[in-house]
């Protein structure tokens, strides 16, 4: 193992440790369940860009429609928050089989513009049924017990549940990248058809990636129902789906920890500047994005693994 595999190893265990202790130290659980949630969206919707090379413009379609279904059969139907979760991801899932068969015969920029398209009828859907309240959305949402034996009304038990429903998403997308599927993705990603000439079934390898990055990006939207209370149409709006690839882009496509990095930074400005300039936080962090990709075009994560390289290879 070198040196640089043994520093990232630290790294993580430095902050697993800091999020099992992170109740214990005065962090407010609310705040980083709802960090925790959004990191898990920006990985699944990397997932789709930095190692498959697909760039989604409704990915919130995946995130808000799964938050609604979930906050819908667990306060109208009664169901137990497992049971919802697992709806949510369903749902959101077979969105993104309908999704990815219409737009993976497209690439680039027709690619993006047909999964907005769509994106935006699944808003108009989440805006006229009668089950998501409309304007008003769903509020309310009751947490439940988890398989019958674990309530989670505490704060502090439902943040470990989300902190171990993360930690495993987290693992699970690194192994699948890591596996030969993931050398796959990313073949496709630097040289499609160079992947089709070895024999490979591009079609299918995307679509599957496509349906991955939807179910996990659902179980995001489930997992901040849950947390939060409530489902919105905020969730579903196309303006999440650029919040997503905000989040991406600032912490680094194509690495593991850096969508992480960029939902901590955007939903930590977005909490400490909510109220002090109130709408006007939407402008700074796009000067911050601005500033960001003219001087860390790789992200913050990226730019800092491209200068390991560099002393490596000096070294």
């Amino acid at each position: 193992m070198t040196n640089d595999n043994k520093l990232i190893r630290i790294t993580y265990l430095a902050l697993l440790v800091l999020l099992l202790v992170a109740p214990l130290i005065g962090l407010y659980p609310v705040f980083v369940m709802k960090l925790l949630c959004f990191a898990l969206f920006a990985c699944a919707f990397n997932l789709l860009l930095g190692f498959t090379g697909l760039l989604s413009f409704g990915h919130a379609a995946f995130f808000g429609f799964a938050a609604y279904v979930t906050g819908y059969f667990i306060k109208s139907q009664g169901w137990s928050p497992e049971l919802a979760i697992l709806a949510g991801i369903v749902v959101a899932a077979f969105i993104g089989l309908v999704f990815g068969l219409v737009a993976i015969r497209r690439q680039g920029i027709y690619f993006a513009m047909i999964t907005l398209a769509l994106a935006q009828m699944v808003f108009f859907i989440c805006l006229q049924a009668p089950f998501t309240g409309g304007e008003d959305g769903l509020q309310g949402v009751p947490r439940g017990t988890l398989f019958g034996v674990l309530p989670l009304a505490s704060d502090t038990t439902m943040y470990y549940v989300v902190v171990a429903i993360f930690v495993a998403c987290f693992i699970g997308i690194t192994r699948i990248v890591t596996s030969p599927f993931g050398q796959v993705l990313k073949m496709i990603r630097e040289n499609e058809p160079r992947a089709i000439s070895l024999g490979y079934e591009v079609d299918r390898y995307k679509l599957l990636a496509f349906v991955l990055s939807a179910g996990l990006a659902g179980l995001a939207g489930a997992l901040k129902t849950l947390v939060m209370g409530f489902a919105t149409l905020s969730d579903v709006h196309w303006s999440m789906s650029g919040e997503v690839i905000l989040m991406s882009l600032l912490g680094g496509v194509g690495t593991f920890f850096g969508p992480v990095l960029g939902a901590g930074i955007v939903i930590a400005l977005q909490d400490m500047l909510a109220d002090k300039v109130g709408a006007w936080v939407t402008v700074i962090i796009g000067a911050i994005f601005v500033v960001c990709v003219l001087a860390f075009r790789k992200g913050v994560v990226g730019e800092l693994r491209a200068w390991m390289d560099r002393r490596r290879a000096k070294a």
